[in-house]
């Protein structure tokens, strides 16, 4: 098979990586890449929002399948144009633009998750016409108080106020201010739910799924969780609450109500089911839907994954979905991320990085923020690098992990040294 791939990231580097092992995978090409992916397939300058480009690409390069890396194609109907092309008939690995509302609108999702009965905080929403209502409901609400743009907001647009003061700067600034645009021109507004987080990963076809993976990842910029969010630091799995007992309790209340709801409502969805979750007090809550791969989780996830990539995708868009048995290692990974200097702020692009001469057994780099210039590797994003390591157990893989960091250096660099440290 002739494989396109949407994206530039460390998410699509791993997706990349994976499907280029598969017995299927004929050539690979990935619109745009980055220098990463540039070692496993062909990169393509294609942006990740222009269809009639890629449709093009499709049918002079006899692309049999397309698989999309990250959300906003997918909110815009990438699934909807290449359906209805007359003259490429491929499959594609993502949601209808309809079913891509589970991540694309928060409100959306809420109100899919109280149809189906699926565990979730409570929540209400509001606009600029609604906007009076919304100061009174902040004003009586408890502390701390959870506020969400509705829309894509590259991962900025949640915030979790400890005061009613900063709760109501922040609501103003979301739908007065536009802070996000249009993604915040309604915000929601739920209950703060205490816990540990995890995220669960499923292939589904709308009908049936299948588990692949699960991680816990670290937004914050500092150690012990201080700072800024960002979009990742660092990712570990399998994660030890993580049991058969958990995992049966979101299958039974999360998972399977949510791809039987996907079925009821007629929602077209072949592809990735990203749940964001909280664990409070060994019960699992939905945080949020995305339709698509988390990073840094896929470049932990799909280590562990033994099966075929490309065979899964091949299966679900034939509907045998429910023939795969999933198979994982046994050993845990975990990626630890290099990022440049000054995220999630103002950091500089173009810094030359330098490499080890050897990568060790069992170590994965993968590239996010990368590109080539004047053959040299530089800088070109936040979030550079992801360097994923097995291990017997968390402590090790990340350890492995940052022993391999400390061999890599660009100016600016930095990365946390303390990913997976409450479970050492």
């Amino acid at each position: 098979m002739n494989i396109l791939l949407l994206g530039s990231g460390g998410r699509e580097h791993a997706l990349a990586w994976k499907m280029k092992q598969s017995k299927l995978c004929d050539k690979l090409f990935i619109a745009p890449g980055n220098a990463g992916t540039a070692s496993v397939g062909e990169n393509i300058n294609i942006n990740v929002n222009d269809f009639e480009q890629q449709k093009q690409f499709c049918i002079d390069n006899k692309i049999d399948l397309i698989v999309v890396g990250p959300e906003d194609p997918l909110v815009n109907g990438v699934y909807d144009f290449f359906k209805k092309q007359e003259d490429w008939k491929g499959i594609i690995i993502a949601p209808s633009k309809y079913g891509a509302q589970l991540e694309g609108s928060k409100a959306f999702s809420k109100k899919f998750m109280q149809r189906q009965n699926i565990p979730t905080a409570g929540y209400a929403e509001f606009d600029k016409n609604n906007f009076d209502e919304g100061k009174k409901y902040i004003a009586q609400h408890s502390l701390p108080i959870v506020l969400k743009a509705d829309g894509l907001a590259a991962g900025k647009g949640v915030v979790i106020a400890s005061s009613h003061e900063e709760a109501l700067n922040v609501f103003e600034e979301m739908i007065i201010n536009k802070q996000f645009g249009e993604a915040s021109s309604k915000v929601v507004i739920e209950e703060f739910l205490s816990g540990i987080e995890v995220s669960v990963f499923v292939l589904t076809d709308g009908k049936d799924y299948k588990i692949i993976g699960h991680a816990k990842d670290y937004k914050r910029i500092g150690e012990g969780d201080s700072g800024l969010n960002t979009g990742g630091m660092g990712c570990v799995t399998p994660v030890p609450f993580v049991d058969d007992i958990f995992m049966q309790k979101v299958e039974e209340k999360i998972i399977q109500p949510t791809i039987e709801g996907l079925f009821k409502e007629n929602i077209e969805y072949k592809g990735f089911v990203f749940f964001g979750l909280i664990n409070v007090k060994n019960e699992p809550f939905v945080i949020e839907y995305n339709c698509r791969m988390g990073d840094p989780e896929t470049e932990v996830v799909l280590p562990r994954l033994k099966n075929d990539l490309v065979e899964l995708f091949v299966q679900l868009c034939n509907g045998e979905l429910n023939k795969a048995t999933i198979e994982f290692d046994e050993r845990a990974c975990a990626t630890v991320v290099a990022v440049s200097g000054g995220y999630p702020g103002d950091y500089e692009k173009g810094k030359i990085i330098s490499f080890p001469n050897n990568i060790p057994n069992g170590s994965l780099i993968f590239h996010a923020g990368t590109k080539v210039a004047n053959d040299e590797v530089v800088t070109n994003g936040g979030r550079v690098l992801a360097v994923t390591s097995y291990g017997k157990n968390i402590r090790e893989a990340a350890q492995q992990s940052k022993n391999i960091l400390k061999e890599i250096s660009f100016d600016g660099m930095n990365f946390r040294n303390d990913i997976g440290y409450e479970f050492e």
